[in-house]
């Protein structure tokens, strides 16, 4: 492990954002262990070091977070990086502009996607979708952590690639 994958899952810890137990995931199936995204994303520490990582890994392209989960994670990503950013939303919002995607980029603009938490891939997938519908060029996706079942190979399937700050593995094995 990297000493920033070492201070992420400390902070994730310091955080007290995972838990053991049962708990029922957002795909429908159950874990013995829950990574609360909300607890990790409000703590400021915790976020400081996510942005940095993120941060870290865009190569100068414009990031992109998924309504609601990933707002906070792209705009502390966008202060470190200080690059503009985009909101994808899950669906157009039904008053105003009815944007599903909010924020400005040029079609042909590399964009990355950046999530919470990988389980399926299905929220970061829809935004690629979303973006490359509208224009975008997306090839990756970064997320905080991957719970390393399935994931990966969904978005493969769809050219993009998972790039996570910690895996399931890494930050169980603590």
């Amino acid at each position: 492990m990297t000493g920033a994958t070492d201070e992420l899952i400390s902070a994730l810890t310091d955080a007290d954002a995972v838990k053991f137990g049962e708990f029922e995931l957002a795909h429908g199936g159950t874990s013995d262990y829950y990574v609360d995204k909300y607890l990790f994303e409000t703590d400021p520490h915790c976020l400081d070091v996510i942005a940095d990582g993120f941060a870290d890994r865009l190569e100068g392209k414009l990031p992109a977070g998924v309504a609601l989960g990933a707002v906070p994670l792209v705009a502390a990503t966008s202060l470190k990086a200080q690059s503009p950013y985009i909101i994808v939303r899950k669906q157009a919002k039904e008053y105003g502009t009815a944007n599903r995607i909010e924020g400005q980029f040029e079609a042909g603009q590399e964009v990355v996607v950046l999530e919470d938490i990988a389980t399926t891939g299905t929220s970061a997938l829809e935004a690629a979708k979303a973006l490359r519908d509208a224009g975008a060029v997306v090839n990756r996706v970064l997320v905080v952590v991957d719970r390393q079942e399935g994931a990966t190979e969904r978005l493969a399937e769809a050219d993009l690639e998972l790039e996570a700050l910690v895996t399931a593995d890494a930050l169980l094995e603590q």
